[in-house]
């Protein structure tokens, strides 16, 4: 097992840093796009999209603030601030280090702006800096740089280490309510985005996001779950046995990478070999892994609790196919692939063995999304 400090590598190259945020900027806005294609095809609801879409907006929103903050990395600021800590061998990803400390400055933010000049001060100083002593205003572009760091921290709506879960109501069942529950990690294992989508039937006298003793408890119990390594009928069962009057229906999860790219990851596998022949421009050398997992209920089981009582406990449908449903914990589990056009050609011509049932999304440079 290599040592993952070995696998992470700080990009102290500015303009490598700068690529690397576009590359994730480019990608992100295709995410969307690829988001709203799995809608038209029906597999996932539009509410699903739009909670999904939620969450990867946040991802831009945390690139962007990232890309604020290592602006000028690689340059002398006449301070040392570090550069982005990045894996390079799994995910392709920053570490989740990152977005904990992303999380810390959110907290002292106003403080810091308090602090510093404002944006049209800083800009006039440059100008002063680069007419009147006719030298780059290299401290002032860093000040500036973290002030917008600052400022985009502020704005809100970003994705965390921790996203915690919120709820929705979604109609009636009977005299049950439906709830849709969902929450984000940054997973610190893996270094990547995981989305999580529950559709829950409520047999409680409260509604569950207006109960002040079971949300709460709810809340702490799926944020305590959100590991990657956990399947889901791991996650689901010990929902459902935890408390008795939610019934999980519908568990998905979304794995959001890892993101390969000849120019900055060295990850194994043919998708390396299929970049590296590709020999795409700058900017078209990456494909993102994007991994869906459902584990859906097919049936209701009464269970006695106690002296005179029963509780009903779901039964979970695991995929029949060549026995690997125990094994993956859910009742199906897709892959895709996301790529530019010249990757996908060459994949599409080499054919490496796993790559058959992957579904692919091929993005062109306006934006558009077919998939194959």
């Amino acid at each position: 097992m290599s040592d993952p400090t070995q696998d992470h590598v700080g990009l102290t190259d500015t303009f490598a840093s700068r690529r690397y945020f576009r590359k994730f900027e480019v990608i992100t806005a295709h995410l969307l796009r690829v988001a709203a294609t799995m809608e038209a095809e029906g597999a996932i609801s539009k509410q699903e999209v739009r909670i999904v879409s939620r969450y990867l907006s946040g991802l831009l929103y945390t690139f962007r603030a990232l890309s604020m903050k290592y602006l000028l990395v690689g340059r002398d600021t006449g301070r040392f601030f570090g550069s982005l800590a990045m894996d390079k061998r799994d995910s392709g990803f920053p570490v989740a280090a990152e977005l904990l400390t992303m999380a810390n400055d959110a907290q002292q933010a106003q403080v810091h702006l308090a602090n510093m000049p404002s944006e049209d001060d800083l800009k006039t100083d440059m100008v002063r800096t680069i007419i009147g002593d006719q030298e780059i205003p290299t401290k002032l572009q860093f000040a500036l740089s973290q002030r917008l760091y600052y400022e985009e921290l502020l704005k809100g709506q970003l994705f965390w280490a921790r996203n915690d879960p919120e709820c929705h109501w979604i109609g009636n069942e009977g005299d049950r309510r439906k709830f849709m529950i969902h929450w984000a990690v940054y997973d610190s294992q893996i270094n990547l985005p995981v989305i999580y989508l529950m559709q829950l039937e409520d047999s409680g006298k409260t509604a569950l996001p207006k109960d002040q003793r079971r949300w709460p408890e709810v809340q702490a119990h799926l944020m305590a779950q959100s590991l990657g390594g956990l399947k889901l009928v791991t996650i689901a069962k010990g929902f459902d046995q935890d408390f008795d009057d939610l019934h999980p229906k519908h568990l998905r999860r979304i794995h959001v990478g890892p993101m390969y790219s000849s120019a900055y990851t060295e990850q194994s596998g043919p998708l390396r070999q299929v970049l590296e022949d590709a020999q795409s421009p700058q900017g078209q050398d990456w494909a993102l892994a994007w991994t869906t997992e459902e584990l859906e209920s097919e049936d209701v089981i009464e269970e006695r609790a106690g002296w005179f009582s029963t509780v009903e406990r779901e039964v979970f449908a695991l995929d029949p196919f060549g026995g690997q449903g125990a094994e993956t914990g859910a009742t199906r589990t897709q892959r895709s692939i996301i790529l530019p056009q010249r990757p996908f050609q060459v994949l599409a011509e080499r054919k490496p063995p796993g790559f058959a049932d992957v579904r692919k999304f091929v993005v062109s440079k306006a934006g558009q999304v077919l998939r194959y």
